[in-house]
C-alpha cells in the first residue's frame, strides 16, 4: 500500500490526507467541479474531477472512482464517512478490482447494513438489543401487527441505514397507519430499500457509542465511549468522552462491543452504537464500520490516531495499541459547526490555544456549495476535567468568527451555557425539547 485515493471532500477527506502524509504515503484527492478549489484537492499529491455537483454523479459514482485509481496508480481507497463508507457493493467492487478498501469486508458492511439481520447476530452473540422486528417488512398490516406485540411507543426505522432517514417516534396505532408510507418513501429515497423494521422506544434514554478498532490477528481493541446524546433531528450537535456512565457499566459495555466485533470477525475501526437507559441497562442499536466525524474525541482522551490505524490495518499490520495498553485520560469535548445558509466565506477566525484542535477545510474566500453535507468545521476542546473542557469550548465557540454563511454557532453557544448541559443532565431528546420551549416563547 503506498498510494491511497481519499474518495471524499470537506474535513475529513483533508484529515485522511494529513495522516497518509505523516507516514509517508502518497494520496489522491477526487472532487466535483463545484469542489475544484476545495483544500482536499490542493493538499493531495494528485487530483482527479470525477464529475459534476450531484453527488450521485461524483462522489457516489463508484465507476469513476475506480477510473481515478486506476488513472493515478492508487492500491488503496479509504472513503471516509458519508458517500461509499458503507456501501457494500463499492467494497466488493475495490475486492474484485484488486484495490484495497480501507475499512472492513464487503459482506460485514452487507451484514450491517440490513439492521434486522444485523440484531439477529448480536442475539446471538449474546449483546443486548432493543425488542422489536426480528426481520424486515414492507407491508403496514406487518408494522400494525407487530406495535402491538411490542407494545407502543415504539420507533418505525428503514430495515437499511440509519441517519434519521425513515425515522418515526409512533405512539399508536392511528399515527402509525398515518406514517408509514411517508416513512417508508424516505426509505426507499435515501437507501434504495423500502424494508422498515420497528423497536421499543426507550424513554429518555441516552447514545452512548464505543470505538472499535479491529485487526486481520483477531485482536479487537475498545478505545472507550463517547456519549453523542445532544442531537437535533437525530443529528449529532456535540459529543463528549468519556461519557457519565458508572465504571461497572463502562467496563460491561466496552466488553459486549468487543464481544460484538470478534462475533462479527469486524475488520478496521468500527462504532457500536447503544441506547442507555441506566446502571447496566443498554442495547445495541447499529454499528458503524467507518472512521465517525467524532473521532477525534477519543484520540484526545487515548492518544490514538484512528485513522493511522485505520491504515496500519488496511496494509495488514496490527493497530499499533493492545487493549491492556488502553487508558483513558482527561476529557473531550467537540462542536460541530455547520452552515445554515451557503455563501463565500468572507471573513474567517478560527480558535486555538491549549487543548483546541480544529478540524475543517475551510479558508477565507472558500465558495461553501449547497450541494453537500452542511458540516464546516469541528472544534475538539480537551482538559484534565470536563468543567474545564467545557470551559475552553466556550471561549473557543465564543472566539470563532466566520462570515459570509449563515451558521450555528449562537445555538452552540447557548447548548453550552444550558445549566443541565453543564451539569450533564441530558438525554437524546433534549435538543428537541429545548427547541419546542423556544416556539411556546
Amino acid at each position: 500500500m503506498h498510494k491511497i485515493l481519499i474518495a471524499n471532500r470537506g474535513e475529513i477527506a483533508v484529515r485522511i490526507i494529513r495522516a497518509c502524509h505523516e507516514i509517508g504515503l502518497r494520496t489522491v484527492a477526487v472532487y466535483s467541479t463545484v469542489d475544484r478549489d476545495a483544500l482536499h484537492v490542493k493538499m493531495a499529491d494528485q487530483a482527479v474531477c470525477i464529475g459534476p455537483a450531484n453527488p450521485q454523479a461524483s462522489y457516489l459514482n463508484q465507476t469513476n472512482i475506480i477510473e481515478a485509481a486506476r488513472r493515478t496508480g492508487a492500491d488503496a481507497i479509504h472513503p471516509g464517512y458519508g458517500f461509499l463508507s458503507e456501501n457494500a457493493e463499492f467494497a466488493k467492487l475495490c475486492e474484485t478490482q484488486g484495490i484495497t478498501f480501507i475499512g472492513p469486508h464487503s459482506e460485514t458492511i452487507a451484514l450491517l447494513g440490513d439492521k434486522a439481520r444485523a440484531r439477529e447476530v448480536m442475539q446471538n452473540a449474546d449483546v443486548p438489543v432493543i425488542p422489536g422486528s426480528a426481520e424486515g417488512f414492507t407491508e403496514l398490516g406487518t408494522a400494525l401487527y407487530q406495535a402491538n406485540e411490542i407494545g407502543y411507543p415504539v420507533m418505525l426505522k428503514a430495515a437499511a441505514g440509519g441517519g434519521g432517514k425513515g425515522m418515526r417516534l409512533i405512539h399508536s396505532e392511528a399515527q402509525l397507519k398515518h406514517e408509514f408510507t411517508m416513512a417508508q418513501g424516505e426509505a426507499q429515497k435515501a437507501f434504495g430499500n423500502p424494508e422498515m423494521y420497528l423497536e421499543k422506544f426507550i424513554v429518555r434514554p441516552r447514545h452512548i457509542e464505543v470505538q472499535i478498532l479491529a485487526d486481520s490477528f483477531g485482536n479487537a481493541v475498545s478505545l472507550g465511549e463517547r456519549d453523542c446524546s445532544l442531537q437535533r433531528y437525530h443529528q449529532k450537535v456535540m459529543e463528549e468522552a468519556p461519557s457519565a456512565i458508572d465504571h461497572k457499566t463502562r467496563y460491561e459495555m466496552l466488553s459486549t462491543a468487543r464481544r460484538a466485533s470478534k462475533a462479527l470477525n469486524f475488520l478496521g475501526a468500527g462504532t457500536i452504537e447503544f441506547l442507555y437507559a441506566g446502571p447496566s441497562q443498554f442495547y445495541f442499536m447499529e454499528m458503524n464500520t467507518r472512521i465517525q466525524v467524532e473521532h477525534p474525541i477519543t484520540e484526545f482522551i487515548t492518544g490514538v490516531d484512528l485513522v493511522r490505524g485505520q491504515l496500519r490495518i488496511a496494509a495488514g499490520m496490527a493497530p499499533g495499541i493492545s487493549q491492556e495498553k488502553v487508558t483513558l485520560n482527561g476529557y473531550a469535548l467537540e462542536c460541530r459547526i455547520t452552515a445554515t445558509v451557503p455563501g463565500t466565506i468572507k471573513g474567517l477566525h478560527l480558535p486555538g490555544g491549549n487543548g483546541v484542535r480544529v478540524d475543517t477545510a475551510l479558508y477565507q474566500g472558500y465558495q461553501v456549495p449547497a450541494n453537500y453535507d452542511a458540516l464546516l468545521a469541528k472544534i475538539i476542546t480537551y482538559a484534565p476535567t470536563r468543567e474545564i473542557a467545557v470551559k475552553k469550548m466556550q471561549v473557543a465557540i465564543d472566539e470563532t468568527v466566520i462570515e459570509g454563511v449563515g451558521t450555528n454557532l449562537d445555538f452552540l453557544y447557548r447548548l453550552l451555557n444550558n445549566q443541565d448541559v453543564l451539569d450533564n443532565k441530558f438525554d437524546i431528546e433534549f435538543i428537541d425539547r429545548l427547541i419546542k420551549e423556544d416556539a411556546h416563547d
